[in-house]
């Protein structure tokens, strides 16, 4: 028999944008913005579907496989929705048919004196035998990298 526990960890990353809070909330808001950067890497994963309805009590759902044939999957709620100012979802994490993780995250768009302060703060919990709470705050790393990158697109 499997032995169940939880492993819970919290992280808070702040990134700097040269760009209007409108113009960085925007990125998150659209679903055609938000393809350019929230994205699996280029060169191992490969999109197999993407939903997004952008509105309190809203779904998104991101399913993509790796070279190796695994399948992950993102289905997130969202919660809260301030335009300009923040955005509260919820969401758990799959590799094949595990689910592997369950979060809660917020991220805050703050008016700067060179554009927008991003702050994002992620509560998750992994579940069983998965416990990546770095590689998750090293991905969502990643993923701003790749938001920065778009919006000087």
């Amino acid at each position: 028999m499997n032995r169940r526990k939880t492993e819970h960890t919290t992280f808070t990353i702040e990134r700097e944008f040269d760009f209007a809070p409108s113009k960085v909330f925007a990125a998150w808001a659209s679903a055609e913005a938000k393809a350019q950067w929230f994205v699996g890497p280029r060169d191992k994963w490969k999109l197999v579907k993407r939903e997004v309805d952008f509105r309190v009590g809203g779904r998104e759902k991101l399913v993509g496989t790796f070279d190796g044939g695994s399948t992950t999957t993102f289905d997130g709620l969202y919660y809260d929705i301030v335009t300009n100012e923040r955005i509260v979802y919820s969401y758990d994490m799959r590799q094949n048919d595990t689910r592997i993780s369950a979060s809660l995250a917020t991220v805050e768009f703050r008016p700067a004196q060179r554009g927008t302060t991003l702050v994002f703060t992620e509560q998750a919990v992994f579940l069983d035998d998965f416990n990546d709470a770095g590689g998750r705050e090293r991905g969502t790393g990643v993923l701003l990298d790749q938001l920065a990158a778009s919006l000087h697109r």
